[in-house]
């Protein structure tokens, strides 16, 4: 229920009794969204963190407390509500170390910020919520059965299911994408994906809903427009701030630009657009729109947790007209994408620069391209010179590709497995040489039906060429959006942040550590498989693989391995790099000019340099990482449950017993919440929201010579092109996804910075924090040194675009700019 001051006395509390000693203090509430304030049955009461009760075998207990007052207050930019309070203790008591609370009814639900108590001699101390840190072994006595207790409680019995007020993690498969119960639809059933070798995954926060009627497996959920419908633990919940401004940008976007689209299509007919330059204008060119579509806002209404919530969305659409803005790709040039350079370059510093390869092998597996379609291009040297001196690479989207193509094309699409070749120019840019797209032949022998096409620049020639460069993009798109950036970054991580709130105490030194880098990541991820992952939602409805894409991303899973996610070991497996202890990183690049790899090595390096003085401040030998308890169960509780699917491959994991060992863990997963989403996510609208640049689907093969088709293309090819790639209302509609992905929210906390200064009481570690951020200032000057340099040809390509997305923007986070940016890691898989 929303505040009401009258629940509050503000008389002074009762006279203490003789021999007591009083300790005041103030209690700063958030105010959240969707929770009320504190009950008048809210009590708090203090343990001893120096004085046993030995009958307990807990700290002394002092007496219930209550809270006074109630004043609206802010801290930084959360809205907070600050209360007092105060305790009578005797004087044996010693000094407090926690603080319980006590909520007699589980209606009123509210979010301590912080405690902070008054005690005699101008001495006070301050309780930020798990500000403190212990390892296991360290912890004063008093206090280690509650250290206990409360991991416990956070684990639950995993049974039941979850009530909105609880905070209990649990794990559980990916059997909540179906709707098999729909009885209008019998083609929204979906494998459950996770604990079988046939669909391996990694695991997601468990809610407890009930199983599916119909197969008992899938669990339960209301699909809706806009399903806000789901539990998870109220800590991993959005700010208000943030929850409004991500339901902002969905209205605006479903009202002014996917619903108009919609309402274009009658009678099943596809609208297509007639020319770029229309696109162009009919998405970026119309003036902003400051309506919002009735039935949207009801749907909202009926959604969100507190009508609070409701009229400040409301406010924010009203206030802030929707309009697609130009993607940078084509701000300075509308033309300058269709470049065979720019078609290369963004494999290096696009929004999907981790999937090129240096080729190793020609030709590729049951590959058709000859020495012959290449040998001219490549600087008169022969094929294995020119992979001897490592100027070969390769795009390859063929093999994990294949086996789903008969499956793919039968849904409206048309799609190849796809292999690029390119060499490396000595002005250090990439040229394609050849292009193949294969298709299964209609046999059931695994046979293959191929073609390669060659750069050409007039004629019949280039617009094949160009429509097979449009084929690799699909490839790419796809890949990128359900493999590069939800499995590799948001999927992964998740079952890292169930086992931290299992296994590892609040108190324990790496929790503080990672809890900045699992912000909001686990919101985002139910609200995926609400409305973009499920059956029918929108990435099937934009995306190639459609209804198969998340059983798709499961078969890449069983290949996974988080040893290879730093980006060191990234960069080595793919041949980009050769293991160098000299060079920078320890790694020696074979392209000099690879945005992505040189301006995160400079953020790997900073990140690992963090957390090795970290890790060294609190273990000091690698006896004492092998001996943490909590430290191994949470280790164990990564692999054995949350990544159990994975646990067979001995590669796939590191042995949690040293120092080192330790570093680099925590370094992996830190890079891959931060730096490695923000490569993959930020960059979204910049390049994807220009749809020909980065199309999400075929409507058309490429022509045969000959064929009807051919005489089509040969006759208009911007038309044939245009009903190639999707409609209007597909292409509409993937926009208005990456928009909202590719914003920052205001709330959002950067690499190098903390919510709050009184995170920790270390003074040790707020000085290694402040090195960190130095070290990251250091790398945004670098990073503004390369983009300014004109011999690094693939630092802004014929688009003109800087690389930024690994720009740190370790500033004050007051001072930050929101919204489309094209800049600033943010520490948490947070959009």
């Amino acid at each position: 229920m929303p505040f009401c001051p009258k629940l509050w006395s503000s008389a002074a509390p009762a006279p203490a009794q003789p021999g007591s000693v009083v300790i005041n203090g103030t209690v700063v509430v958030a105010n959240h969204f969707g929770l009320s304030a504190p009950g008048k049955s809210t009590t708090l009461r203090l343990f001893s963190g120096t004085e046993v009760d030995h009958e307990t075998r807990k700290g002394r207990l002092s007496a219930e407390a209550a809270l006074r007052g109630g004043k609206k207050t802010r801290h930084g930019k959360a809205s907070t509500t600050t209360y007092q309070v105060t305790f009578f203790v005797d004087g044996e008591f010693g000094t407090p170390a926690a603080v319980t609370v006590k909520n007699g009814n589980r209606s009123d639900q509210f979010f301590l910020r912080h405690v902070r108590l008054d005690l005699a001699e101008d001495r006070s101390i301050h309780f930020d919520c798990n500000s403190w840190s212990y390892l296991p072994d360290k912890t004063p006595e008093a206090l280690r059965l509650l250290r206990e207790e409360e991991l416990r409680s956070l684990r639950g019995n995993g049974r039941g299911e979850r009530k909105d007020w609880e905070r209990i993690y649990d794990f559980d498969y990916y059997n909540d994408l179906g709707n098999p119960d729909n009885p209008d639809n019998d083609d929204h059933v979906r494998p459950v994906l996770g604990g079988t070798k046939t669909h391996p995954y990694p695991r997601r926060c468990r809610t407890g809903r009930a199983l599916s009627k119909t197969d008992g497996v899938t669990e339960t959920r209301k699909h809706k427009l806009i399903n806000l419908d789901y539990y998870i633990p109220p800590d991993e919940r959005f700010s208000p701030g943030k929850l409004a401004e991500v339901l902002a940008m969905g209205v605006q976007a479903v009202t002014h630009f996917v619903i108009p689209e919609a309402r274009s299509i009658f009678h099943g007919d596809v609208v297509n657009f007639k020319s770029t330059e229309q696109l162009r204008a009919d998405l970026y060119g119309k003036p902003p729109q400051p309506a919002a579509d009735a039935r949207v806002m009801d749907e909202l209404k009926s959604s969100v947790p507190s009508h609070k919530t409701y009229k400040q969305v409301s406010k924010m659409v009203k206030d802030n007209p929707a309009k697609f803005p130009t993607p940078q790709v084509i701000h300075h040039d509308t033309e300058a994408w269709r470049s065979d350079e720019e078609f290369a370059r963004e494999m290096l510093a696009g929004l999907n620069p981790v999937v090129i390869k240096r080729l190793e092998v020609f030709p590729p597996n049951k590959s058709k391209i000859t020495t012959d379609d290449i040998m001219t291009q490549i600087g008169g040297l022969t094929i294995q010179q020119a992979m001897e001196q490592k100027r070969m690479y390769i795009l390859d989207h063929h093999d994990y590709l294949m086996p789903y193509l008969r499956r793919i094309n039968t849904e409206g699409v048309c799609v190849y497995a796809s292999r690029t070749l390119l060499f490396l120019r000595d002005d250090g840019a990439l040229r394609p040489v050849a292009i193949e797209l294969s298709l299964p032949d209609g046999g059931v022998s695994g046979g293959e039906i191929s073609r390669v096409f060659l750069p050409a620049s007039q004629g019949t020639d280039a617009h094949l060429w160009h429509l097979a460069k449009t084929h690799v993009a699909v490839n790419d798109s796809g890949y990128h959006q359900l493999i590069s950036h939800w499995l590799f970054t948001h999927a992964t991580v998740e079952p890292f942040i169930i086992a931290t709130r299992r296994q590892l105490s609040a108190m324990h030194p790496i929790h503080k550590l990672l809890d900045p880098h699992f912000k909001d990541n686990m919101q985002i991820n139910t609200l995926a498989r609400s409305i973009l992952l499920n059956a029918g939602g929108l990435l099937e409805k934009t995306m190639y693989p459609g209804k198969y894409s998340m059983e798709m991303s499961s078969d890449i899973y069983a290949h996974w391995r988080f040893t290879e996610q730093s980006l060191p070991n990234d960069l080595i497996k793919r041949g980009m790099a050769s293991r160098d202890p000299k060079a920078r990183g320890g790694v020696s690049l074979h392209i000099e000019d690879y945005p992505y790899a040189v301006d995160g090595i400079d953020v790997w390096l900073a990140i690992e340099g963090w957390v090795r003085s970290y890790c060294d401040h609190f273990y000091h030998a690698d006896a004492a990482v092998a001996g943490d308890a909590e430290l191994q169960a949470w280790w164990d509780d990564v692999r054995r449950v949350g990544h159990g699917d994975r646990l067979g491959d001995a590669a796939c994991w590191l042995d949690l017993d040293t120092v080192a060992g330790l570093v680099e863990t925590l370094s992996t997963l830190i890079w891959t919440a931060s730096a490695l989403h923000a490569a993959v996510n930020f960059g979204q609208y910049g390049y994807a929201g220009y749809p020909p640049n980065r199309p999400t689907r075929c409507r058309r093969f490429v022509p045969l010579p000959g064929s009807p088709e051919m005489a089509q293309l040969e006759a208009d090819p911007g038309r044939f092109f245009l009903e190639t790639v999707p409609d209007r209302f597909t292409a509409t509609l993937g926009i208005a996804l990456i928009e909202v992905l590719s914003n920052h929210t205001s709330d959002e906390v950067y690499l190098g910075q903390r919510a709050t200064s009184t995170w920790t009481d270390d003074g040790e570690v707020l000085l290694l924090l402040d090195r960190f951020r130095d070290e990251l200032r250091r790398v945004e000057k670098r990073v503004e040194e390369r983009n300014k340099d004109p011999r690094l040809v693939n630092r802004r390509g014929p688009v003109r675009v800087p690389y930024t997305l690994l720009y740190p923007d370790a500033g004050d986070v007051a001072g930050k700019e929101k919204g489309i940016t094209g800049r600033g890691i943010p520490n948490s898989v947070s959009i």
